[in-house]
Parts: structure tokens; C-alpha cells; sequence
């Protein structure tokens, strides 16, 4: 999704621990995460430059379903999410190296599954979609539509919620407005009912 802003981007992997902390919120969880990869060291780095991470979960029932293992975990989790409701949470965290200047945002999601079918789930599943998906989904999968409805961020369930993102970078001075959020309704295909509340700073949830 960064790459329908003509930005100059490079990736870095943040190797850090992602066990959940006894007692952790699911929210606390993901803006930790997110957090610990936008602060961890990256060598080439240079003073101006500004770091983006981001983490998206699943939640179902306070417990949190992250990428499936195997087919067989794909299967229990899309058999669980079936018809019901879950939340789906990402986390932005952006950190200047020069400043120390850094900021965090939640942006909450509730996704609204359809009754589909075992065999709908074992097509998908042999499709091989799942596999790197938290909740062993993606909501924009035409062939096997798994949501019937959402509130909240269509963009922030795929992984990167731009209005969150662009609201976070207008702290920093350096930034400049990108328009993020007509970008993203552009790339998407649909008039968000919520930006304009997002850009106000308005916790939308």
C-alpha cells in the first residue's frame, strides 16, 4: 500500500520477540509491537530519515489469532470467524532518528464474517492466501469474500490504515501532506465514512 505514494522507501526486518506479556491488553499488544520495530536499530540509517513499522492483529474473544502455522491452523481459525463478529487492530509507530521525536496510533476495525462454507474454506486455504495473513484472511479476496461488513478502516484491515499514517507523519515538521487519504480511497474504490473524522483526531472505532 506505501508503494501508491511516490515515496523514496526501503524496507528493514526488525527482529524482535512478539510474545503477548502476561496480563497485556490486546491494543497494549500491537502498539508495543509496533513500538519495539520502530525503535529497533537499523545500521544505514541516516539522522533525517524517518522510520515507519506497523503491526495488525486479529482479535476474536480477547484472544488474538496471528498468522496461521499450517493449513490446519488456517482452518480453525476461519471456521472460528465464521458469522460471528472480530476486531481487527494495526498500529502505526513513526520515529525521526535525528530528534528522538516518536508517535503511536491504534486503529480499530469490526469485521462482520459471512456464513461461508467448509469447502469455501478448504478452496481458499489451497489457494495459499491465508498463510501470511493474520486470522488467516484478506478482506479484499474477491474469490472467497469473507466479510459481509466492517466499521471502522477497510485500509487498515488489508495492514496499513493511510489516514492514521498521514495523521501521525503532520507531527513531525519535516512532513508534508501527502493527501493519504484521497490515495487510498483512489486505490480502493470507495468513499470512506470516516476520514474526515480521523483527520480531526477523532478516536473512530
Amino acid at each position: 500500500m506505501l508503494a501508491w505514494i511516490n515515496w523514496d522507501i526501503e524496507v528493514s526486518a526488525a527482529n524482535i520477540d512478539e510474545s503477548r506479556q502476561p496480563e497485556e491488553s490486546a491494543q497494549d499488544y500491537v502498539l508495543r509491537l509496533a513500538a519495539e520495530k520502530a525503535s529497533y536499530p537499523i545500521s544505514r540509517a541516516g539522522l533525517d530519515d524517518v522510520v515507519i513499522a506497523a503491526d495488525t492483529i486479529v482479535v476474536l474473544d480477547e484472544e488474538i489469532l496471528g498468522k496461521p502455522a499450517d493449513e490446519g491452523e488456517a482452518y480453525e481459525m476461519l471456521s472460528r470467524l465464521r458469522a460471528r463478529t472480530h476486531w481487527v487492530m494495526t498500529a502505526i509507530a513513526i520515529g525521526q532518528i535525528g530528534s528522538g521525536q516518536n508517535h503511536k496510533d491504534v486503529c480499530r476495525t469490526r469485521v462482520q464474517m459471512r456464513d461461508y462454507t467448509d469447502e469455501e474454506i478448504k478452496q481458499y486455504i489451497t489457494s495459499g492466501d491465508p498463510m501470511d495473513k493474520a486470522g488467516a484472511y484478506a478482506i479484499q479476496s474477491k474469490d472467497f469474500h469473507p466479510a459481509v461488513d466492517f466499521r471502522g478502516c477497510f485500509a487498515s484491515v488489508m495492514g496499513m490504515p493511510l489516514c492514521h499514517l498521514e495523521r501521525l507523519l503532520l507531527k513531525f515538521s519535516c512532513y508534508e501532506p501527502n493527501g493519504l487519504a484521497e490515495i487510498c480511497q483512489n486505490h480502493l474504490k470507495y468513499n470512506c465514512s470516516i476520514t474526515s473524522r480521523v483527520m480531526a483526531g477523532e478516536d473512530v472505532s
